[in-house]
């Protein structure tokens, strides 16, 4: 372990403080590293839920047996659980698409094999549409989270405890301008993803309610806190623009040695280096800030997109990984939906996602606004053109085209198929 890495619960250990310029260096020169996109990976946020009652609130015992039975499943992907039980899988940066779809599929099947036998299943919900947020992990990291977001209201335990999304992790692109560059590839995310939310939109429900919002989900986060959950502001350069948004975001924690971390209040990261927090940061501190950030597309030195609802069914959640991935990767594809959604910017306005018009209506009404319909259909036929030329194989090809026909081409989305939770009392539609 390096001597400025913290350990879970200690402070830094021989760390020299960190300078602003420092900072600023730091920021530009990690979270964007470019090059030809060639890997693409996905994290896959699953809800878990009794497979014959899944309006019930499973026991912790039972999630935490069910847990310990996955984590000793031999699997490819990084496996985690969230605050509330969900569970995530983290794929490893693959070669292709392919690679990563063939992997992840393998993994899911484990995993749905070995928690069939607990008689529970993993649910593609981007919320949970019955249950109230409770928070399992009791750590440090989530005691410090609850804290900062409660400030804000309850969206930060809903986010927390009963969400579940597909994320999709991409290159950041060539150095050079055009349709692999970073700097249109971060354009296109924050443009495109506003067409994914709609077309993936899969939350309509929460606590056996209708919300008003086909992705309750993205509305909870474009809900939970003033600044962390937004895009960069401004037409900066990519690198700029991100370096000057984490100095200018609150820290959400000062983790201690001992006892509960410090939770400041209006404390830029900024600030604390200038000799406002309650010692001076260092390159850890810098490192666990960019962990609190959740903006829709975030630099990690790939671009992580990570506006999607979880999606229902088998292979549900390849869809989205199949349609982004080709939209970015294929040169000929990223030249075309960049026109396709370009004009999207008019409506967008200035302010950043996902606080904007754009956003807002792709949250509350998915592909029922007539321009998202029509930039998403769009968006898929330029995917299905491509996918071939990327080796995609029959398989995907059949299921983001039944997606297409099923969803896409009639301008809905999958809340719009999701039965009442109430007048499904057993739901399995929401599950499976």
């Amino acid at each position: 372990m390096p001597p400025d890495t913290l350990g879970q619960h200690g402070p830094p250990v021989d760390a020299a403080p960190l300078g602003e310029e420092e900072a600023e260096d730091l920021l530009r020169g990690i979270c964007f590293k470019t090059g030809p996109p060639r890997t693409v990976g996905v994290e896959l946020e699953w809800l878990v839920h009794d497979r014959e009652h899944p309006e019930a609130l499973v026991p912790e015992d039972r999630l935490r047996a069910a847990a310990d039975a996955v984590r000793a499943t031999p699997l490819d992907a990084a496996l985690t659980f969230e605050p509330g039980g969900q569970l995530e899988l983290s794929s490893q940066p693959k070669g292709s698409l392919m690679e990563c779809v063939d992997a992840t599929a393998a993994d899911l099947a484990a995993v749905r094999d070995t928690l069939g036998r607990s008689g529970l299943t993993l649910a593609g919900i981007g919320v949970d549409p019955w249950n109230p947020p409770r928070r399992l992990l009791r750590e440090p990291r989530y005691d410090a989270m609850e804290a900062a977001l409660d400030r804000s209201g309850s969206a930060g335990r809903a986010m927390m405890c009963t969400s579940a999304s597909v994320q999709v992790c991409l290159d950041a692109g060539e150095e050079e301008p055009g349709p692999l560059g970073y700097g249109r590839r971060w354009q296109l995310g924050h443009l495109l993803g506003a067409v994914l939310v709609a077309a993936f939109a899969n939350s309509p429900f929460r606590q056996g309610r209708r919300t008003g919002w086909q992705s309750t989900r993205q509305a909870l986060w474009a809900d939970l806190d003033p600044a962390r959950t937004l895009a960069p502001q401004g037409r900066l350069d990519p690198r700029d623009a991100w370096a000057a948004h984490v100095l200018a975001t609150p820290v959400m924690c000062v983790r201690n040695a001992e006892g509960p971390w410090d939770v400041p209040e209006a404390l830029t990261f900024r600030d604390w280096i200038r000799g406002g927090g309650p010692r001076p940061p260092v390159r850890a501190d810098l490192d666990y800030h960019l962990t609190t950030l959740f903006p829709p597309v975030r630099p990690r030195g790939h671009l992580e997109l990570r506006m999607i609802d979880a999606q229902s069914g088998t292979d549900g959640w390849l869809v989205p990984l199949a349609v982004t991935t080709a939209l970015f990767d294929d040169p000929e594809a990223a030249e075309t939906v960049y026109r396709t959604v370009k004009p999207l910017a008019e409506t967008a306005g200035l302010p950043p996602a996902p606080r904007n018009p754009l956003w807002t209506a792709a949250a509350r009404d998915g592909l029922r606004d007539p321009e998202l319909a029509a930039a998403a259909a769009a968006c898929f036929t330029t995917a299905l053109e491509a996918l071939p030329r990327m080796g995609a194989s029959g398989h995907v090809l059949g299921t983001v085209a039944a997606f297409h026909e099923r969803y896409v081409a009639r301008g809905r989305c999958p809340a719009d198929d999701l039965p009442d939770p109430v007048q499904e009392s057993h739901g399995k539609g929401l599950v499976r």
